[in-house]
């Protein structure tokens, strides 16, 4: 049983600084609803001024189809919840690089924005987009100094990006045990913590 509690409760977070292109992955005990078990890529950081990121996993109930009325493609196509900001405001975070102009590199071959119109001729041509492209709703905003005193509060794990084809696939719960799996030993206790600790 001891040994149990220790790993349960005795989380060692190793201290990890924010940086753009980092991913931002909630503590186990966060029961914010837009922030519970999620994952946000930092698009934008900046210690002392505001900084931006996008919740990777979270699905809406929208399809790309519903909002953008250019969309012919007949597979449905699902629109995240970047966060709690500008939700009339849709964010795509995508692996097309220079194929979208006006991207905006984030790290590696992760990009954000550009040209909207092209974006959705990529879509409609029937290109592949699990992988490639995500589309979001609002985004998660820190205000300057905010961000820095929730890493100390330890509400986020820092984790870099290891694969940026499969940051853009699955959703949900899956895809935050996914990552924390990715994070290693020091991590292990979360896996242990049900979404919600009231249905058990």
């Amino acid at each position: 049983m001891k040994k149990l509690e220790s790993i349960l409760f005795n989380i060692n977070m190793p201290e990890r600084r924010a940086y753009q292109g980092a991913l931002l992955v909630a503590e186990p005990f966060l029961r914010e609803c837009y922030f519970n078990h999620s994952v946000i890529c930092l698009i934008e950081y900046q210690s002392a001024e505001t900084s931006m990121g996008l919740v990777l996993n979270k699905a809406t109930n929208y399809h790309l189809s519903d909002l953008v009325s250019t969309v012919t493609r007949h597979e449905s196509i699902p629109v995240y919840c970047g966060g709690p900001m500008s939700c009339d405001r849709m964010y795509v975070i995508h692996r097309l690089g220079d194929m979208i102009p006006e991207s905006r590199p984030i790290a590696g071959d992760l990009y954000v924005g550009g040209n909207f119109d092209i974006l959705i001729d990529y879509v409609n041509s029937g290109m592949p987009l699990d992988g490639y492209v995500r589309f979001c709703l609002g985004y998660s905003g820190w205000g300057a100094g905010q961000l820095d005193e929730e890493l100390r509060k330890n509400v986020w794990a820092v984790a870099p990006i290891s694969d940026s084809a499969k940051l853009l696939t699955g959703s949900e719960d899956g895809y935050w045990h996914r990552q924390v799996k990715q994070m290693g030993h020091d991590y292990r206790g979360w896996l242990y913590h049900p979404q919600n600790p009231h249905m058990n």
